[in-house]
This record gives structure tokens, sequence and C-alpha cells, in this order.
């Protein structure tokens, strides 16, 4: 029953068909009460990415037949960010990366000047539209996390009929990998992909990372680790939702199927490392690693199950001897404790996360573009 509900619900959350009537009719909703459109900004003054996304504020307005009401919040509680000194840390290098990205200058933290009664009001606001952290942008109950996700918020606005310069490309194009730029050189880099089996953004970034690694000459070492909340970090039910309907948008724009899910979390995903170490001593990590993560995000294959765990082994020319072999033997937990450790001595504590022979660790799918330079710069070495 908790695996047929699994597949159900979340084929259910993430249809495109469910999605596009819920913006359709809250539009149509807008429009019969002649009401404007409306975008929620949520701004937290002390985070380097709410410091960069505010510099959308004024170019949307005059781009797109819009409202932008900025809603100053305070920063999110550790349940949602369990690593708050990490986090500040590595959100001024990102935001820095994503400003040049943009051609925008380096965010820095500004001095916070709205009142506890404005900060708790906006607090609330968020919390019951759905969300958690700052640097969002809310649209009809569809959120947007900073800059980079603002090519999604824009496509909806022209669907609308609001964009201004129908036609034009979007004032935050999103930022991708150019496989047509490799030009891989004499020296082969290692390329580190730490990656879990409860992420759905690893499966994204796992249907790329291989071809990354190739058009490079790159060495590619696959690093896992267990779930965060296998680690004990929180992850509260907003954020779940808000990443599961964020990956359903980054696999669609990459034509991956993406949706029926079975959570791993637990006894699936300790067997699927298990095999998973196995599988990268017999050569065959990459391929397993994508048969689990399409089996349990886009097919509602269970891990835990014999007959799930089997199929995805079997695709990835695991036999089922090695698969018990795998499940036999308990030394895959170590490597996955020493890849965490390394994680974190890098100042990243999430997945996927990416390192170039020894090279700063690069967090998410979305910075393939990031890594992208690291590679060329490692040829260029």
């Amino acid at each position: 029953m908790r695996v047929f509900l699994s597949r159900v619900l979340s084929t259910f959350a993430t249809s495109p068909a469910r999605l596009e009537a819920m913006h359709a009719l809250r539009g149509a909703a807008r429009r019969l009460k002649l009401r404007p459109a409306v975008v929620r900004y949520f701004h937290q003054a002390d985070d380097p990415y709410s410091v960069l996304a505010a510099h959308a504020l004024a170019p949307l307005e005059q781009r797109y037949r819009i409202r932008v009401e900025r809603h100053p919040v305070p920063p999110p509680g550790r349940d949602a960010a369990p690593e708050p000194e990490m986090l500040a840390a590595y959100a001024a290098r990102d935001a820095a990366l994503l400003a040049r990205a943009y051609g925008l200058p380096t965010p820095m933290p500004e001095v916070e000047t709205a009142s506890a009664e404005i900060l708790a009001a906006g607090a609330a606001l968020r919390a019951r539209l759905g969300h958690y952290q700052g640097a969002m942008f809310e649209y009809q109950r569809e959120w947007f996390w900073g800059l980079d996700r603002l090519h999604y918020l824009e496509a909806r606005l022209a669907r609308a009929g609001l964009d201004r310069q129908r036609g034009a490309a979007p004032l935050f194009p999103a930022l991708d990998y150019d496989l047509a730029k490799a030009n891989p050189g004499a020296r082969r880099p290692e390329l580190h992909f730490f990656l879990s089996f409860r992420s759905p953004y690893t499966f994204i970034a796992a249907e790329l990372i291989e071809d990354i690694a190739k058009v490079h000459g790159a060495e590619l070492k696959l690093r896992f680790v267990l779930p965060m909340v296998m680690r004990g970090l929180p992850v509260p039910r907003a954020k779940r939702l808000y990443i599961m309907l964020d990956a359903k948008r980054e696999a669609s724009r990459r034509g991956l199927k993406f949706g029926t899910i079975v959570d791993p979390v637990g006894e699936g995903a300790e067997r699927g490392l298990a095999v998973l170490h196995h599988a990268i001593a017999a050569g065959k990590g990459p391929a397993f690693m994508r048969s689990f993560l399409r089996g349990v995000f886009a097919e509602g294959l269970d891990a835990a199950s014999e007959q799930g765990l089997m199929t995805m082994a079997a695709r990835a020319g695991v036999s089922a001897q090695e698969v018990r072999a795998a499940l036999a033997d308990p030394s895959w937990r170590a490597v996955a404790e020493n890849n965490r450790q390394e994680m974190f001595a890098h100042g990243v504590w999430g997945v996927p996360s990416f390192r170039v022979d020894e090279c700063l660790m690069i967090w998410g799918q979305d910075r393939l573009f990031a890594l992208q330079t690291q590679i060329l710069d490692a040829d260029e070495a």
C-alpha cells in the first residue's frame, strides 16, 4: 500500500496536465476578478542570493505587465537550513559565481532595516503560501528560487500574455552546460561526483555526468553518501514538496521522464548503495547509478523489494549473484562516511556536488555551467 500510494500521489503531484490546469484556473480567476498579476518576492537581507535576486525586480516590472510585491523575511529555521554557517560561506561564493554569469555586481549582505513585526508578517505569508527561505519568487502558488529559476517564471508570464516584448529572449536565461565547448586537453582530469540515491537532483545530474566526463576525457569517480535524513539532517515537508516540483521542471526541460516516485529512504537507499559499491569496483557503477535513479524517480520501482532492486541491477549488467554478494558486504558504509567527511571538508553538505581534481566543490545540477569552467581550466593547466 505504501508503494502504491507513493506512485499514485507523486505521479498526480507532478502531472504536467494537472499543473497547467491549476495555472489556467488561477489565471482565469484573477482575470474575472479584474486583479493585476502579482509576483511576490521574499527578501532576506543577509542572504547573498536575495541581494542578487533583488536586481531582477525592476527589470521584471518593466518587461512584464505585473506588480512585484517585496516582502522582507528572516532566515529559514534550522530544519530547512541545518548547516547555517556552512550555508553562509557557500552562498557568498555561489552567488558571486551567479553574478558573474549574469553580468551583475557581486552581492554583499545588506544591513537589515525591516522591523521585527514586518519580518514576522513576511515569514507568516511565506509559510502560508508554502515556503521557507529567502530569494523566493511566488506567482499563483508556484515558486522560483533566485535568478537561475527566473526563466521558468518568465515563461509562465509569457504564456499568460503578460510579456510586453512577445517572442524576445528571457531577461534571465537558463545557465546550461555546453557540450559543444568541450576541448579535451592532454591531461585527464578527475571528475568527482558526490551523489545520493534519494536526491531527485542527483537523478538529473546522473543523466548528464557521463557525457560530460566523456567529451572532456575526464576520469569519472562516483562518491556516494547516505541521504540527508539518514545522516540526521532534517528535510521538512515544504522543502520536500518544492524540491519534487522544481526537479520536475528541471527534468522536463532536459527531456527526462520524472515523477512516478517510490521514496528509497531507509532500506531501499542502503541496499542500492551496497550494490553501487560493488558495481563501481566491477566497472558498472555509472550504469547501475542511472538505472537505480531512473527506477525510483521515473518508474516507481521499489528499491526495498527484491524484485525492484533486481530489475535495476539486471538492466545495468549486474547479476543476481553480484547483488546478493553486495548486500552481504557492509563495507560500503565506511566508504559513504568517508565521502561525507570529504564533502564537509570542502564546505558542502548536499548533493549532487562535483569537484574537478582539487578545485573548489560545486553544488547542484544547475551549476554544471560552472563545472564546465573548472574542467576547461583543468584541460588548459
